[in-house]
């Protein structure tokens, strides 16, 4: 299998956004959250609590967006 790029999710209080996401993201995330609940050792996280850790990771990783920030 292959090690994913998110690690656990931190269990932080919660701020509400609303977000409309097509049928086939929102399953890879469903997806994804299996997948990370099995190599963790968790139950699989609500797939809607993957997008903070994924939206940081990817702006942490843009060159571009890191150069801006300095």
């Amino acid at each position: 299998m292959a090690k994913l790029k998110l690690g656990p999710i931190v269990d932080d209080k919660p701020v509400k956004v609303t977000v409309e996401l097509p049928a086939p993201l929102h399953r890879d995330l469903t997806r994804y959250a299996e997948l990370l609940g099995r190599e963790v050792g968790q139950p699989s996280a609500d797939p809607v609590r993957l997008i903070v850790p994924m939206l940081e990771r990817f702006m942490a990783m843009d060159r571009g967006f890191a150069k801006s920030k300095a």
